[in-house]
């Protein structure tokens, strides 16, 4: 008698029911990692007097000093709505300046004052301290930066196209 070997069962592909439950959701793993780590900068960007949107503004501006706002709100992600009365808050701070470029007025180039620049040094512990929160290894956390860079791009790209 020749016995016949079954295939190995497949792993179960999540169904419809399955896919919507919350835990399944990657829109909300990025949503509630997102309210976290703004929890944990909220304390250590407050010991410096600045709100996590200016600390990323800050982080262009230490890249590029001297850029559009345009240039910026493309970077962040953010329009000029939501920038226009973020960096005034920055300007009134002393972190910032904000001119009329000389070749074209309808162009608002940002530039770091003294201030703004030193506050560099100060933040210099900032990716440190998130890193160390997270648990995770650096070569893990280039990896996960990287693939959550592509998703983005992806998604930009997506939106771009629709």
């Amino acid at each position: 008698m020749v016995t016949r070997q079954r295939p190995a069962p497949r792993p179960k592909q999540p169904g419809t029911e399955d896919m919507l439950r919350l835990d399944q959701q990657l829109c909300f793993a990025l949503y509630s990692s997102s309210l976290l780590m703004t929890k944990l900068y909220k304390p250590v960007l407050g010991a410096l007097g600045l709100t996590y949107p200016q600390y990323l503004a800050l982080l262009v501006l230490w890249e590029a000093d001297a850029i559009s706002v345009r240039e910026l709100g493309d970077k962040l992600y953010l329009d000029s709505g939501t920038l226009t009365p973020l960096l005034k808050r920055m300007e009134a701070a002393g972190l910032l300046t904000r001119e009329r470029a000389t070749d074209d007025e309808r162009r608002v180039v940002v530039a770091l004052t003294p201030a703004g620049r030193a506050l560099r040094r100060k933040a210099a512990h900032i990716p440190a301290t998130a890193a160390c929160a997270s648990g995770c290894k650096l070569d893990t956390l280039t990896a996960l930066t990287a693939q959550l860079q592509a998703l983005r791009n992806n998604v930009a790209g997506h939106l771009l196209a629709a």
